[in-house]
């Protein structure tokens, strides 16, 4: 069996790949990637950035070296709900496409829903997302990943890791998101 897991940024699948063979990629493909095997199955981890087209560009190259059976997608997710806790995992049941409206059964035994938007939500967006979609938590990436999955046939499933509560005050990293979804941390941190 071939696994992908698809995440969007390399802190989010450090301790996981620590010790895995890191392979080769394109130069300023902005990609990342990691195998090993496991157990008698190939896994690879992969990371291209924050959001759809990241997502996008990560699961097209964990399929480069051979078609995938397993889809996993990992990370960071904000909550929605106070139930949501930071630190706390959740295993999602189903995605939601926030922008599109599309919803993605996943292969889980459990009730997180999951919702997937365009940029990082705030405090005030969050209260909204819980409302409409009925969500205990928030991401960029998932609904991609379940949608390419869905189209192949390819069994997917999410585990997200709770990052910031319902009423974290965060400061806006949207205008520090680049186009390949990379954060420009100096250009924050100034």
């Amino acid at each position: 069996m071939r696994i992908g897991i698809i995440a969007a940024m390399p802190g989010e699948l450090k301790p996981l790949v620590r010790g895995w063979e890191k392979m080769p990629v394109a130069r300023g493909s902005g990609i990342r990637m990691w195998q090993r095997e496991w157990h008698g199955d190939e896994v690879v981890a992969v990371c291209a950035g924050m959001g759809a087209a990241a997502a996008r560009r990560a699961f097209v190259a964990a399929e480069f070296a051979g078609s995938l059976d397993m889809v996993l997608s990992v990370g960071w997710a904000g909550a929605l709900t106070a139930s949501a806790r930071p630190g706390e995992c959740c295993v999602v049941s189903q995605v939601i496409d926030a922008q599109t409206g599309e919803r993605f059964t996943l292969n889980a035994e459990g009730s997180c829903r999951l919702v997937t938007t365009v940029s990082v939500a705030d405090e005030r967006e969050k209260h909204r997302l819980a409302d409409s979609y009925g969500a205990a938590i928030v991401d960029m990436e998932a609904a991609p990943v379940a949608r390419l999955a869905q189209i192949r046939g390819i069994p997917v499933h999410a585990i997200k890791a709770v990052s910031d509560g319902l009423e974290a005050r965060l400061p806006n990293l949207n205008p520090f998101i680049d186009i390949d979804g990379k954060l420009k941390m100096a250009s924050f941190l100034a």
